[in-house]
């Protein structure tokens, strides 16, 4: 497998922070559209693998159906939420507004247009490899040791931080002898590797889809206590009144329906089969491969 979850490219921007304007690029397709429709910009979180690959098949679909893409990458998703109010961004094509992202939609929803769900059963989750002799959150409490007193996370703004932060650590009692350590997505994978060739224990956040769960042997932590809450929809956001402006890419996002299969497999092309600069090839294979997976699909 060819990993491309430590993209550097992307990496840099995230570490950077850079804001909209400071680390965007270009579709690196050459679909044949001449964007006589007009610009498009899809915003992504360029660490995020979910927010990758969706970004790179609707810049796909737009420009099939005519519009000029650009992709603006960004390193958090208070950045993009800002950027889909005030429109510098029209679409975020990988939004969990339902809990994960609900404090932006608080903030930011009336200025956004929900585009429709694409994939319904997205969770968040605490890991450990399968060898660890743990199988529940609610025995973290007397295994600090076993973890070094540390929870490996990713992004310190990404809903999940705040979901384990808020929630996880209070309801299991993990106050006192867990530190949830942030940093970034590729930085919690890469340890989560260490840790696994080592055959050392540790604890870290992930969330369902996501392609780092078959590729490592990994368990879910079991909820009894619920504080991750119930599973919840992967959405396309889109600035207030894109439906009236696009339709045509409205009515194509609102037909986009995955199942686990289809977005594993999607995801799975994007980030690890396919090196930087060849992510519409993946798309390309992917459509080839998925025939059915939405019933809008441009083709031509």
């Amino acid at each position: 497998m060819k990993s491309r979850a430590l993209n550097t490219a992307l990496a840099a921007c995230a570490a950077l922070g850079l804001a909209l304007t400071g680390c965007s690029q270009e579709a690196a397709k050459d679909s044949g559209s001449d964007g006589d429709k007009g610009k498009l910009t899809i915003g992504y979180i360029s660490s995020w693998t979910d927010s990758l690959s969706t970004a790179f098949l609707l810049e796909d679909q737009f420009e099939k159906l005519g519009f000029d893409v650009e992709l603006e990458s960004m390193s958090e998703a208070a950045i993009v939420y800002a950027g889909v109010a005030n429109g510098d961004i029209d679409v975020y094509p990988s939004a969990w507004p339902e809990r994960t992202h609900k404090k932006y939609m608080d903030e930011y929803g009336d200025k956004i247009e929900d585009l429709g769900t694409y994939f319904d059963e997205a969770k968040n989750t605490l890991v450990v490899p399968s060898y660890v002799d743990i199988d529940s959150m609610d025995e973290l409490v007397d295994n600090a040791d076993k973890f070094g007193g540390k929870i490996i996370g990713i992004e310190p703004g990404a809903g999940l931080t705040a979901m384990v932060k808020d929630s996880v650590i209070p309801t299991y009692g993990l106050d006192k002898d867990f530190e949830l350590v942030t940093s970034s997505t590729p930085a919690m994978l890469t340890e989560l590797g260490n840790a696994i060739e080592a055959k050392e224990d540790i604890v870290v956040t992930l969330w369902r889809p996501f392609w780092a769960n078959n590729a490592y042997d990994v368990k879910d932590l079991k909820d009894p206590k619920h504080a991750m809450g119930d599973p919840e929809g992967m959405h396309f956001l889109g600035t207030k009144g894109f439906s009236d402006e696009f339709p045509e890419a409205a009515d194509l996002v609102k037909g986009i329906k995955l199942d686990d299969k289809q977005y594993g497999d999607l995801e799975n092309l994007v980030v690890n089969e396919y090196e930087d600069g060849e992510e519409s090839d993946a798309v390309d294979q992917w459509l080839k491969e998925n025939p059915k997976a939405f019933d809008t699909e441009i083709t031509d």
